[in-house]
């Protein structure tokens, strides 16, 4: 992995063996970061009840409303939730987590970190890494719609005559919803926690109202033989069926991924604790209400089990809380998509793009417009296409299924080649993991025709993007190391008839060995050299947070050069001007009004015989003139920039 655009490189990941910096984990009380938790990590998965046992009946694939698929289909779910979330994800790969931080790209950084001497691991282990996160982004556009919308449909169970409002309604929220990005969602996130704890006592109470009809639905859940004998006595529907029971667990990704925020254990706690038992409490009244109902009511009530476990009067206030942890977990979904757009900038897949901190006392907050507009109108046209929660979820779930199988592979690559766990124990887990996965892989793909399509475009639009970026400035940085003056020879042949002039200059370059291009240039045409020059390189790591005693290293060349490095996590902003002022081994401190920011500028040029395809190198060359200026990205005086152009072929 590699980031390159004048002065920023992944390293080869030699901070091994760090403490875990304090950024990386939430601090404070548990009772706290697991209220927090439940607030911000459990929204996606918390939403799911409202249309995930609906969906396994009265889907594209209808099933039948009677005692052995019930039973069958609880069963499902409760072993679901077990293998996927508990044992998976909370046992077992939270436990993998890079310097405090988890998700996708956090685990890429670190397999990549542990196996970089393994060369036939890496390569693969990368593009796995990238394709997650290009399921990623298809999944972020689908779960604000499909959550938001569902739960206003809500609104037909209370009156039905406010159907036609339904769309008008949600398209309104989300478009106020990504409106207040920008803004920042400190302060609303502040209500996130004690919202989503009130939303999931309420899934309790009303599934604990129903099961008192029916208990025998406990202990069918509990109960493997019943999902067994649902598969030996309808295997073709059960099989179609697991396409819809798979919405149960999604969102599981995020306990992972959020894990950064809040630490391991209050995230565990939250879940074994709190959100499993609510959640499996309500599927179970779902499940009580239609069995004991009569054959009109099942069918009425299984169009919309979750609001009709309410009784009439509260049945409106379920739907309001219900559209509130709606918008919470799509909040969520966004906030996710943000840091790890910020990841992937940082680990060199997506070229510079415009980051504005909402926060001044949390680093995490954070608004990347072209994101935010781009998820927005990619929803919206997804609610105005689909229009029903039960179209959405033809597209629901493929993306996040892809994912945790992917997440399967990278963990069974960290249990056997970096834990070096025993290989009979690795191989059962694996085994129970990717039988699991493929099996819900399986079934989804059944789904491709009715919308599963669209995440599968999306990831694939997504993965060219992030390899193609990758890709060409891996070529781009090869070929300009290949035209550098060892700094040596430039130093001695050059730095005595130049002209000095006061001041520091600064020129960023994404190679520690060279003459920077600009610099050549800048001697080339202006005929001078600063009295104090230093050659700048900022190297992320494949760690979220470097300790400050090991953020930059000086060499000295003698006559006024000097070659700086700084190193930055992947989580952590660049502010050049600050990290610079803090050295003191170059002299006395730059002054910001004597100090010169000289910035390369590529042009490419198609070689004769080029690297890449011909329609990649356009595509590279686009991102690149897309991308944020250097001077922003870097925090770079805005009136101390000089840029400096040259061509590169590839």
């Amino acid at each position: 992995m590699s980031i390159t655009e004048n002065g920023v490189a992944v390293a080869d990941g030699s901070l091994t063996g760090e403490p875990e910096s304090a950024h990386a984990h939430g601090q404070g009380p548990l009772y706290k970061l697991a209220i927090g938790a439940v607030g911000i990590v459990y929204g996606d998965i918390g939403t799911s009840p409202i249309y995930a046992f609906r969906e396994t009946f009265t889907g594209h694939h209808v099933l039948e409303v009677d005692k052995v698929h019930i039973f069958g289909v609880l069963s499902l779910i409760f072993w679901s939730m077990m293998i996927i979330v508990t044992l998976k994800y909370v046992t077992i790969i939270m436990r993998a987590d890079n310097k405090g931080e988890g998700g996708s790209l956090a685990l890429l950084a670190l397999i990549n970190r542990s196996l970089g001497d393994k060369k036939k691991w890496t390569s693969g282990v990368v593009l796995l890494g990238v394709f997650a996160t290009a399921l990623f982004y298809g999944d972020s556009m689908i779960t604000p719609a499909v959550t938001v919308l569902s739960a206003v449909e809500g609104l037909e169970t209370v009156n039905g005559g406010l159907a036609p409002f339904v769309i008008p309604i949600a398209l309104g929220i989300l478009i106020a919803l990504f409106a207040i990005q920008a803004r920042g969602t400190a302060r609303v996130g502040l209500m996130f926690g004690p919202v989503m704890v009130l939303y999931f006592v309420a899934l309790a109470a009303l599934g604990v109202f129903h099961i008192i009809d029916k208990p025998s639905v406990v202990l069918a859940m509990l109960n493997p033989l019943n999902a067994v004998y649902f598969f030996s006595s309808d295997f073709v529907r059960a099989f179609v069926a697991l396409g819809s029971v798979v919405l149960a667990v999604t969102g599981a990704e995020a306990l992972y991924a959020d894990m950064g925020h809040f630490g391991r254990r209050p995230i565990r706690v939250s879940w074994l604790y709190f959100v499993m038992p609510a959640l499996l409490l309500n599927y179970l009244g779902q499940g009580a209400m239609i069995l004991t109902a009569d054959t009109a009511s099942a069918a009425a009530k299984i169009q919309d089990p979750f609001f009709y476990l309410a009784p009439d009067a509260l049945r409106l206030p379920l739907v309001l809380l219900a559209t509130a942890a709606s918008i919470i977990a799509s909040q969520a979904v966004i906030s996710g998509a943000f840091s790890v757009t910020q990841q992937a900038i940082q680990l060199g897949f997506v070229p510079r793009l415009r980051i504005t901190h909402t926060s001044e006392s949390t680093a995490g907050q954070i608004y990347i417009p072209i994101v935010n507009w781009a998820l927005m109108i990619m929803v919206l046209l997804l609610v105005v296409s689909f229009r029903t929660s039960s179209n959405l979820t033809g597209a629901y779930g493929i993306a996040v299924v892809g994912a945790m199988l992917i997440d399967s592979v990278l963990i069974s690559v960290v249990l056997r080649q970096m834990w070096n766990w025993n290989r009979f124990a690795v191989g059962a887990l694996v085994a129970l993991f990717f039988l699991v996965d493929f099996s819900y892989l399986s079934a989804n793909l059944l789904k491709v025709p009715q919308g599963g399509w669209f995440p599968l475009l999306v990831a694939a639009i997504a993965f060219t993007l992030l390899t193609t970026w990758a890709k060409g400035r891996q070529l781009m940085i090869a070929r300009l190391t290949e035209m550098s003056l060892p700094m040596k020879v430039f130093v001695k042949s050059a730095v005595p008839s130049a002209t000095r002039v006061p001041g520091t200059a600064v020129f960023l370059t994404s190679s520690e060995n060279g003459v920077p291009p600009a610099l050549l240039h800048n001697l080339k045409h202006n005929k001078v050299l600063h009295e104090r020059v230093f050659l700048l390189t900022i190297k992320i790591k494949d760690v979220p947070y470097v300790n400050a005693e090991k953020r930059s290293s000086v060499q000295d060349f003698g006559h006024g050069f000097w070659r700086i490095v700084l190193r930055y996590g992947f989580m952590e902003e660049i502010d050049v001007p600050a990290a610079l002022a803090k050295i003191q081994e170059c002299g006395p401190a730059c002054k910001p009004m004597d100090t010169s920011y000289f910035l390369s500028r590529q042009t490419l040029l198609t070689s004769a015989r080029p690297a890449m395809a011909v329609w990649r190198e356009k595509l590279f060359a686009w991102m690149m003139r897309n991308a944020e200026t250097a001077m922003e990205f870097f925090k770079l005086p805005t009136n101390r920039v000089v840029e400096l152009g040259s061509q590169v072929e590839i």
